[in-house]
Formats: structure tokens, sequence, C-alpha cells
């Protein structure tokens, strides 16, 4: 299949492009929200960039949404209308906002375009209407197990820590830091030292690295601390977890089904996790064994194979439900 779709989500789309399809990316010479492309990632050859001009002539066999606007986007650059004469299904990549148990989802008054949640409680807490409704849990290229834990440090990945505040669970990292410094990566990390009042021998700052440059220097941390209080399920998290750390994470979201007890510790008390933090600092062939569970069940629940096969089967029953489509696959064969 042609499987349109923009490049929102670099580490979702790292394993969607995978599979064994044409994956059409709409690239401009600015970048940005609407043409990143590749990117310059390193991903197969079948993912071709085109030009936003050029998608009218693009053969497109499906197009994954993932934000509301590229429903008119897609009427306005191809003519065609997702869900109706263009076969689409609406990938859901967030937690619900605000009225978390309340918030109605955009696409949940119609039944056209189903909406593919990444975890269980997305779909859970999402108000979902009508809309025909699945979940697709993560997948990852697994790095390869990388943990060595030589340095008695608690790495963290965090995008905009300043920014986001108490979503990210920013405000709580000085207690990590009282057990053992911390090395801090992500996007927009160069004021949290200041913001937190961290002194160097409490935080590190590691930065914005590429995948394999991050997969390396998270192996060499002792444990993983995944602080977030409100996000889907971040994707570092199940990286560290494949990558052979064990692994601190609040017990909120979908954490709880993710890291399983033996692989660390998860829990909405803080002290609970400082004190494991301490004890896999002081004992590092604990924290390896439970670095190797946490990888075995990441490895188990978010294998990049389960992944393209579950991302297969809702591709190829959605032009099914397009008679124009089925009609002009029929005559190809």
């Amino acid at each position: 299949m042609r499987i349109l779709l923009w490049h929102v989500h670099g580490g979702w789309t790292d394993a969607f492009v995978r599979g064994a399809h044409t994956y059409v990316l709409p690239t401009t010479p600015d970048g940005g929200a609407w043409g990143l492309g590749r990117a310059g990632r390193d991903w197969p050859a079948s993912v071709v960039e085109v030009a936003p001009s050029d998608l009218r002539d693009a053969d497109i066999d499906v197009v994954v949404l993932q934000r509301v606007e590229e429903i008119a986007e897609c009427e306005r650059l191809l003519g065609r209308t997702p869900g109706r004469d263009l076969p689409a299904v609406f990938l859901e990549h967030n937690t619900p906002r605000r009225d978390i148990v309340g918030t109605v989802h955009p696409l949940a008054g119609q039944t056209d375009i189903p909406v593919i949640h990444v975890t269980h409680f997305n779909g859970l807490f999402w108000d979902n209407g009508s809309a025909r409704t699945r979940v697709i849990e993560h997948g990852i290229v697994d790095p390869g197990y990388l943990y060595t834990g030589e340095l008695e440090q608690l790495a963290v990945v965090i995008n905009e820590p300043v920014r986001r505040g108490r979503i990210t669970g920013t405000d709580l990292l000085p207690r990590f830091a009282g057990v053992a410094p911390l090395e801090v990566f992500g996007m927009g990390t160069d004021k949290l030292a200041d913001t937190l009042d961290l002194g160097p021998g409490e935080l590190r700052i590691g930065g914005d690295l590429s995948m394999a440059a991050l997969h390396a220097r998270l192996g060499r941390s002792r444990a993983y601390v995944h602080p977030l209080r409100w996000t889907s399920l971040g994707l570092s998290l199940l990286e560290a977890m494949h990558v052979g750390l064990p692994v601190l994470a609040l017990a909120t979201t979908e954490a709880a089904r993710a890291v399983p007890p033996e692989a660390g510790a998860v829990s909405t008390s803080i002290d609970d996790l400082v004190r494991m933090a301490a004890r896999l600092i002081d004992d590092p062939d604990e924290a390896r064994t439970r670095g190797l569970a946490a990888r075995e069940a990441a490895l188990a629940r978010y294998g990049l194979a389960r992944f393209l096969a579950d991302w297969d089967d809702v591709l190829a029953q959605e032009p099914t439900r397009h008679p124009v489509l089925a009609v002009t696959e029929r005559k190809a064969q």
C-alpha cells in the first residue's frame, strides 16, 4: 500500500515506517510541522518524500491522520475527503487534557474514520462517542542490550522540562538528585539546572542527541527515572527498558501496564521510588537483574513485529470499506 502520513512524532514514525509498504511523507524546503519529510533520518528507501503540490498525483491508498487539521489538508491537496473517498485512520497519540474523563474526542461524532489509540489508558479515558476505536500499542526498533550501568547516576529523558513543568514531573527531579546525580536528555533542557537550582554535581545536561547516541549514553547510567505525571506513554521509557535499564516510574497513565514490578519500581509514592533509586545505586547486581527483566518485558509487549502486524491488520481493513478503491484494486490484479 501507499500510505500518506505527515512526520509528526519522530519516535512513533521510526517504528511505523519499518513495515512492508511505501510511506509518503510531505516535505517542503522549510520543513516544519507540515513539511518535515524524512528530516535526515536513517529510514528505509520505502519512505519517500513528496512535495505537497504533487500529492494529487501521488496515488495514495490510505492516509494515517494524526491531527484534525490534516483532514482539510487532504481535501485541499488531494481533492479527496478522508473517510469518504480516501480510506483513513486517525492516530491519537495523546491523553485527554483538562476534563480528563469528560473530554470528547474530535472524531467522536462519526463512524467513517476509526480512531487508533496508542495505549489502553487513552482508549479508556477519551470519550470516543460513536467512532470505531482500537488500541495498537507502541512498537520499538530494538537498539539491543546496551546496559553497563557503570555510572552511579540516574538517567532521565524529558523534552522541554522547563516549559512543561509539573506535567513532566520536572519538580520531582531534585528528590532523585538527592540520591545520585541526574543526567537529563532531551530538547529544551539548557535552563533546567537554573530552574531547579541544582549544581553540576547534581544535574548534568546530556542534550538532544540522535537516537543511537542517546541509547548508548542511557546504557551507562545505573537506572532510568520516568517522573512524568501525565503522558500517553513516553517512548523514551520503552527505549530505556529495551536498552536494559531498571526503571523508576510514576504509577500514572499507562506506566503500570508497561513496567512489571521486577523491572524496578512503579509507584505514586515518590518516597518509594527514591528508596529504590538508592538501592539500585548501591547494588549494581540488582540493577542489572532488574534491567534484564525490564528488557524482557519490553520485548514481549512492545516488539516491532507485533506492532507492524497490528497496523497491517487495520490498514488492510479500511480499503474494503471504500467501494471505489476496492474496484480499482481488483482491476489492477
